[in-house]
């Protein structure tokens, strides 16, 4: 049984493989979050702390230079994990125990096949300002292939991983269409109607989004998903799960 819990944000446990993961810990209260001359707002806390999380076997972590992906707390439940996936950027500045997990790089996590993949948070050209960002897809026996897109803008992205991994069952994709001042009226993380169109070119079954509410800065949130999925024909595949929901496959 493969099962996701939504908590908020980009966060969620995965249960897989007989493992428990756990995306972009943030567990903080709402509030604000200075960078340099801006600033990001958390409009809302997680469904559940990181005590009710409890243990989980390792945190896949897409980047660590932004709040909205690791905050205070969610800092400091990563720091105590017992492994994170992440960039060579997160390993530098984080240290122990994040290990690097460079694109299609793979690591087994007895049984379960983690593996990188790209992710560009942003508009070509955007990585010397918003650094380093990945993704991960995970496979096991008898298990279906999850994909966990982290914060991602681009579709030639996804048409890279498609190729590579042609049969995604699950995508998990962080959407919103954030924007901030940093990259002008560019989006840094899909859109709605961006998600519906990288949910075709996945041929995933199932759609769980992440990362598009919580946060000041998104600009297309829960209202715009479902309308964006019915115009492309596939709501059937979208799986909206409420804070503190999940799904079951």
């Amino acid at each position: 049984m493969t099962i996701i819990r939504y908590l908020g944000g980009p966060t969620a446990v995965l249960e897989y493989g007989g493992k428990r993961l756990l995306t972009d810990p943030t567990f903080d209260a709402p509030g604000d979050y200075p960078i340099g001359d801006r600033k990001l707002a958390k409009t809302a806390g997680p469904a559940r702390s990181a005590a009710e999380v409890g243990a989980v076997d390792a945190v896949l972590l897409s980047h660590d230079q932004h709040p909205d992906n690791l905050d205070r707390a969610g800092r400091s439940y990563a720091l105590d994990a017992p492994l994170v996936l992440s960039t060579a950027s997160a390993r530098e500045r984080l240290g122990d125990p994040v290990r690097v997990l460079a694109n299609w790089d793979s690591y087994d996590l007895d049984g379960v096949r983690i593996t990188g993949v790209p992710a560009q948070h942003g508009p070509d050209g955007s990585e010397p300002l918003v650094g380093e960002v990945t993704g991960f897809v995970l496979e096991a026996a008898g298990r279906p292939t999850v994909y966990v897109s982290g914060d991602n803008a681009s579709l030639d992205v996804v048409r890279a991983i498609a190729d590579r991994f042609p049969a995604i069952d699950v995508a998990v994709l962080f959407a919103g269409a954030a924007r901030t001042p940093l990259v002008g009226d560019a989006d840094l993380t899909l859109s709605s109607p961006a998600a519906a169109e990288a949910a075709g070119i996945l041929g995933a079954a199932h759609i769980v989004p992440l990362h598009f509410e919580h946060w000041a800065h998104f600009t297309q949130t829960r209202p715009t998903l479902a309308p964006a999925f019915e115009a492309a024909g596939l709501t059937s595949r979208l799986r909206l799960l409420e804070p503190g929901g999940e799904f079951t496959l």
